[in-house]
């Protein structure tokens, strides 16, 4: 295809981007209508069939309302994926901080999570939750709210969505310590709305990287190949009376790190992927890798607020090697997901501040 016309394809898809009209330069008078242009194009545009306009229109739809419009070759597509577990893994960090990692927001969420935060409080006392929703998906808002409601004591407006709605209920037996909650670009749907309630109603701080933007309602509209079309027909609305927008979540923290460096720190979390320098190390696993002078020494942030709480010298205990109880610790794996590693050690400062306090 030619220049000139590559650009005429162009056109077209920027009509369909922009609502279905160009915008003319000031003062031109009216914006030009897309369907005028569009029969112009197709009636005397060289080297390009009808197929392919219609191709560039669509495909500015889907780019302009990516969160909004969604093409599948299956119905529902990859929205709620009915094969993925509520609860995917859950373990507790440091004999205190317990992880639970959501796989997709369905009906068997709120009770998964209620047996899993008893099993991990049976033999430790909990000081902070990381609620790692990086990849989590579903489209079952009510799950959300009802998931929501473990961490809330007092009644609450949670969501409002397609015209349902659902309050926290007020009770004693709420999940108190505090909680981070990790998400990323994929996280979308009810993991999108979960994170949000949390966040309003002051349950936790949200991590990592903006979400996908697609909390909304979505209608399946099955189309003549055999694709359907996902489309936004109603916003969901969080308590505060805010909706999520398409641009996703904004985390209160960002954590930078690459798609692909992401994904196999989700799978391993102490994988060491960094290279270069120590300090190269400690910058891309996060502040839970502070390096003391002697490298088998690695202090947390809690144990740096302790040791200046208490007078005491970390480059000293490390170059005189007089922390025993740190050289155990030391040898023990690190965790080198960047996100995790700032959920854990906000968590741990937060212990701190509170056991300094007397809470």
């Amino acid at each position: 295809m030619t220049h000139r016309n590559q650009l005429l394809v162009w056109v077209i898809t920027a009509m369909a981007i922009s609502g279905g009209a160009l915008f003319a330069p000031s003062g031109a008078g009216q914006s030009a209508d897309f369907q005028e242009i569009f029969a112009l194009v197709r009636s005397n545009i060289v080297g390009a069939t009808e197929a392919d306009l219609d191709r560039a229109a669509i495909q500015g739809i889907l780019n302009q309302y990516r969160s909004q419009v969604l093409l599948f070759t299956n119905a529902g597509g990859m929205m709620d994926p009915t094969d993925l577990p509520a609860i995917t893994r859950s373990n507790v960090f440091d004999g205190a901080f317990g992880y639970v990692r959501v796989g997709r927001v369905s009906a068997a969420l709120p009770a998964a999570l209620d047996q899993t935060l008893v099993s991990l409080s049976a033999t430790n006392r909990l000081k902070g939750l990381v609620l790692d929703l990086r990849y989590a998906m579903g489209e079952n808002f009510e799950a959300a709210a009802q998931t929501a409601d473990h961490f809330i004591t007092g009644e609450h407006a949670l969501l409002d969505w397609g015209g349902a709605t659902l309050k926290s209920k007020a009770k004693t037996n709420a999940f108190s310590p505090p909680v981070a909650i990790l998400i990323n670009k994929d996280t979308s749907g009810a993991a999108e709305a979960l994170a949000a309630v949390l966040r309003e109603t002051e349950v936790g701080l949200i991590l990592g990287a903006p979400s996908a933007g697609r909390a909304n309602v979505f209608k399946d509209f099955p189309l003549a190949n055999g694709q359907h079309l996902l489309i936004a027909t109603a916003s969901v609305v969080i308590g505060n009376g805010k909706t999520i927008p398409p641009s996703g979540l904004t985390p209160d923290i960002v954590v930078n790190v690459s798609s692909d460096d992401e994904r196999q720190y989700f799978s391993d979390a102490y994988k060491s992927l960094a290279k270069g320098s120590a300090a190269a190390t400690a910058s891309r696993a996060g502040t839970n890798l502070a390096a003391a002078t002697n490298a088998a020494f690695r202090f947390n942030e809690a144990d740096l607020v302790r040791f200046k709480r208490e007078g005491i010298d970390p480059d000293s205990l490390a170059t005189n090697n007089v922390a025993p109880e740190r050289a155990a610790a030391a040898s023990a794996p690190v965790v080198r997901d960047p996100a995790l590693a700032r959920a854990l050690d906000l968590l741990k400062g937060l212990a701190v501040v509170q056991q300094s306090r007397g809470f």
